[in-house]
């Protein structure tokens, strides 16, 4: 809408911007004096909304702007081809303004994000008890997340307060509602005796799998804001995404409801240093590839502010996942004690068993492990071993104590188990 007195200059910057035009007059409101209608490449969109802001169109302006299928024009075709070799920017990017509408677009209405929070929650905390992947997956297609988290990084760089504020509110919001929808669903299940009465929720994999997280994590959280940022400035469906995002989110929360309702502090502490990562990590990973990407707020004047509340915000994330990541590194680092203190114990074993008998063989190796900080020291080893009749393993357990003390950490203690075999 061209406002009174504006006319002029509007025709003169699409002119010298090259753009095929056509405007109407407008005769239902004295303050728009005409119509203008413009078809941009997608490249184009933000520059020359920019040129004709220093016309008079500025954002209190009636703007609109859609998508349009197709546009036949040699002009346009000249357009398109003139800001993809001028411009810096990825011909796919959309403009500032439409990223913002649609952010607001994925941040649904309070009472549905609650609704879809509550109803993915479950749904997790159902998957995870069943031990059943598909299940998981199938909470995470209908979690409502993406939308809050891509709102507080878009309304940081573009100088949104309000966006911001309330992406950071949702975010929370959303964190707290699926742990709490697993927790009451996870007690309910437990005082109904819909579980087995003596389940242990840490030898089910989907449960186990967010018990001890590594770094490795951060690489799934970051990678989910990028795709998310990505799919929103390229114009594309953000749904996957969005499954995306809530695979870093949805499980690991409705493990922390597990955790409370089964007395398992271990797996409330681990799973909920998932959630807190990469509801972090996401957000980050989002506010540095949008400053990247070269948005920026509306006016100029205001960019210094909004550079300074990104830097102060990257800061606060930075330091947190840092924090966060010192126990990451831990659980990482155990882990890598564990394995190859593991194959050494293995190797250890079948050595000794080769030189006792070359029919002997190890069917199963058990190591129980002790301590809370990594790493942690090996408490106990049990080792299984299958032999023909008459094979005697007397004294097997003292010579494999000193093996294993040379290569695991602690005083373990050793306890063989003859399982005889008889092959016909």
């Amino acid at each position: 809408m061209i406002p009174a007195g504006k006319r002029t200059a509007v025709v003169r910057a699409l002119e010298e911007e090259g753009v095929d035009y056509v405007v109407t007059d407008e005769t239902s409101n004295r303050e728009y004096t005409g119509v203008a209608t413009f078809a941009l490449p997608k490249a184009a969109v933000e520059p020359v909304l920019e040129r004709l802001g220093e016309a008079g169109i500025d954002d209190r302006t009636y703007t609109v702007i859609v998508a349009a299928e197709t546009v036949i024009s040699r002009r346009f075709e000249a357009l398109k081809a003139e800001y993809a070799e001028e411009s810096d920017r990825d011909e796919d990017r959309i403009s500032r303004q439409e990223l913002q509408a649609k952010a607001d677009e994925l941040a649904s209405g309070m009472r549905t994000y609650i609704m879809m929070t509550v109803i993915s929650a479950v749904i997790a905390t159902a998957g995870l008890l069943l031990d059943s992947p598909a299940t998981v997956v199938g909470s995470m297609v209908i979690a409502p997340l993406i939308g809050p988290a891509m709102s507080a990084a878009i309304g940081t760089v573009v100088d949104d307060e309000e966006m911001f504020r309330r992406g950071v509110r949702m975010q929370l919001l959303g964190v707290i509602v699926a742990i709490g929808a697993a927790t009451l669903f996870a007690v309910s299940l437990r005082t109904l005796g819909l579980v087995p009465p003596g389940i242990d929720p840490l030898e089910l994999a989907e449960v186990a799998e967010r018990l001890a997280p590594s770094v490795l994590v951060l690489a799934v959280a970051i990678g989910a804001g990028v795709a998310g940022i990505v799919s929103l400035m390229s114009g594309i469906s953000a749904t996957l995404v969005g499954v995306m995002i809530a695979v870093a989110l949805i499980p690991p929360a409705a493990a922390v409801g597990i955790g409370i309702a089964f007395s398992i502090p271990r797996l409330v502490i681990g799973a909920g240093v998932i959630v807190a990562v990469n509801v972090l990590s996401i957000n980050l990973a989002a506010l540095v590839m949008l400053w990247y990407e070269g948005y920026r707020p509306e006016h100029w004047f205001r960019e210094d502010e909004a550079q300074a509340a990104l830097v102060k915000r990257v800061v606060v994330l930075v330091a947190a996942i840092a924090m966060l990541s010192v126990f990451l590194g831990g659980v990482t680092y155990d882990s890598y004690v564990a394995s190859t203190t593991e194959t050494d114990i293995r190797n250890a074993v079948g050595d000794e068993l080769a030189a006792l008998d070359p029919e002997a063989e190890l069917l199963e190796l058990e190591i129980e492990r002790t301590g809370t900080i990594p790493p942690r020291e090996t408490e106990r080893v049990v080792v299984t071993v299958g032999a023909p009749p008459g094979v005697s393993i007397d004294g097997a357990a003292t010579t494999l104590e000193g093996r294993i003390d040379a290569v695991a950490p602690g005083d373990p203690r050793v306890e063989v188990r003859l399982v005889t075999v008889d092959r016909a």
